[in-house]
């Protein structure tokens, strides 16, 4: 069967209520902590995507065992450091960097030898930034140039750390705090801002968690070896995969759209901020909170006069995900817009820069890079009459999905490869669309 698909027309106009993918960031967090928790945990609305999927696979492997019931997930833990290891194992993380970086702050007691791989993306991907504070806490763990695969032996002799996380990488620092839950003492951790899951998580469980914001800063302290109860969790839904419909909508003509109970943390809605700045209609209703994350609905409707915009860095990590379907509306902007300091792009599941730059280029937009800073000069008149050719990029499902709303929102004649790509995140994704009325073969 084939793995790409053709796009060969723009989406008509559209007026819609739909549901987006499960959060797969808390999806993944949510098992992993079920499986630390004493009893059984029920978790609803779970992702099953491959990277959720491998998780719970992973957690099995564990000694964890879980069923499903009715569409819920229940997960039994027995604890702390309570995984049921035999021999030396095996995990295999596939694509997910989530997955493999987090889970490793879990095996950090092990006694057995554990060894972590992924696939072809993954296994490119730089694991120093989770494997060096893990050295500080005194585990054991082992990789020939600082990826996958790791080996990591546990020790009874961890001792807490004070860790300054400068990347702004949410995975890094839920690896630190999940190896402190299993540390004595307090850990100490001074984090650039990034996406805080993990910290809502744990503050809903009532763990002694602290986190006290200076700046763009979190001050982070955990008391380890604090036993918790287990809990229930309804995932709303992803901000970043409503992120492809929040574009779509805008750059399509006369549509409106409603996508229902979204996350919107404000850790991860960097997106709405930059939009917004560049002239696009975008409404929060029905806010609520729920464990300490804020949910709504999103409204969004066509914006016929878009703009430029400088994009302040401090908007980079609330927005890390989703700067490949942003540089499209900077594509049909008005004027010259700027991104800077993105170089963590080029690190995600494929160099997501360079082959943001490229695309851009094979529509004919205008683009100028310096190191890690673009510059984007929008066509507010892009029409694409030409055909695009996108390869396959490492299994990256975002450079899929970016590319399948730059042929709905320009026109052209597109051939996308990789379709398989999107079972990471959104295995929906394509059929969203269609409903829409896109016409995808």
């Amino acid at each position: 069967m084939s793995n790409h698909i053709l796009i060969k027309e723009k989406i008509n106009n559209f007026k819609k209520k739909i549901n987006v993918a499960s959060d797969k960031s808390i999806s993944i967090r949510s098992i992993l902590l079920a499986s630390q928790a004493v009893g059984v945990s029920k978790i609803s609305n779970l992702l099953e995507s491959e990277d959720v999927l491998n998780t719970l696979k992973a957690i099995k492997k564990l000694g964890i065992n879980y069923k499903k019931k009715s569409g819920d997930y229940f997960i039994e833990g027995f604890g702390l450091n309570n995984f049921n290891i035999k021999k030396k194992i095996t995990i295999n993380a596939g694509n997910s960097g989530t997955l493999a970086r987090l889970i490793l702050g879990l095996l950090v007691k092990s006694k057995f030898k554990i060894r972590l791989i992924g696939d072809k993306s993954l296994s490119k991907r730089d694991f120093s930034r989770v494997i060096k504070p893990l050295r500080l806490f005194g585990v054991n763990i082992h990789s020939r140039k600082n990826s996958l695969p790791i080996e990591i032996l546990g020790t009874d002799y961890l001792r807490p750390i004070s860790y300054n996380e400068k990347i702004g990488s949410a995975q890094v620092k839920s690896c630190i705090i999940f190896c402190a839950l299993n540390t004595p003492g307090t850990t100490q951790i001074k984090a650039k801002k990034s996406r805080n899951h993990t910290e809502q998580l744990l503050k809903s469980l009532n763990y002694p968690i602290k986190v006290n914001k200076v700046n763009n800063i979190d001050k982070i302290s955990i008391n380890g070896l604090s036993q918790f109860k287990s809990f229930k969790h309804i995932i709303p839904g992803d901000i970043s995969s409503a992120a492809f419909f929040i574009v779509l909508t805008i750059l399509s003509s006369n549509s409106e759209m409603i996508i229902k109970n979204v996350n919107i943390n404000e850790s991860r809605i960097g997106i709405i901020t930059i939009l917004r700045r560049m002239g696009a209609t975008i409404k929060l209703k029905n806010k609520k909170i729920y464990k300490g994350e804020n949910i709504a609905n999103i409204f969004i409707k066509s914006s016929r006069k878009l703009k430029g915009i400088n994009c302040p860095s401090y908007l980079n990590s609330s927005a890390i995900d989703e700067f490949l379907i942003i540089f499209l509306v900077a594509a049909k902007a008005k004027g010259i817009s700027t991104f800077k300091n993105l170089g963590e792009l080029n690190k995600k599941e494929s160099p997501r820069l360079d082959i943001a730059l490229k695309s851009l280029k094979m529509m004919g937009i205008k683009v100028e890079r310096k190191k890690d800073n673009i510059k984007i000069f929008g066509n507010p008149n892009l029409e694409i009459t030409k055909n695009i050719n996108i390869e396959k990029y490492l299994k990256d499902h975002r450079v899929f999905m970016m590319a399948c709303i730059a042929a709905l929102s320009f026109g052209g004649k597109w051939k996308i490869a990789d379709k398989d790509s999107i079972n990471t995140s959104f295995p929906l994704f394509l059929d969203i669309l269609k409903s829409l009325g896109a016409k995808i073969n």
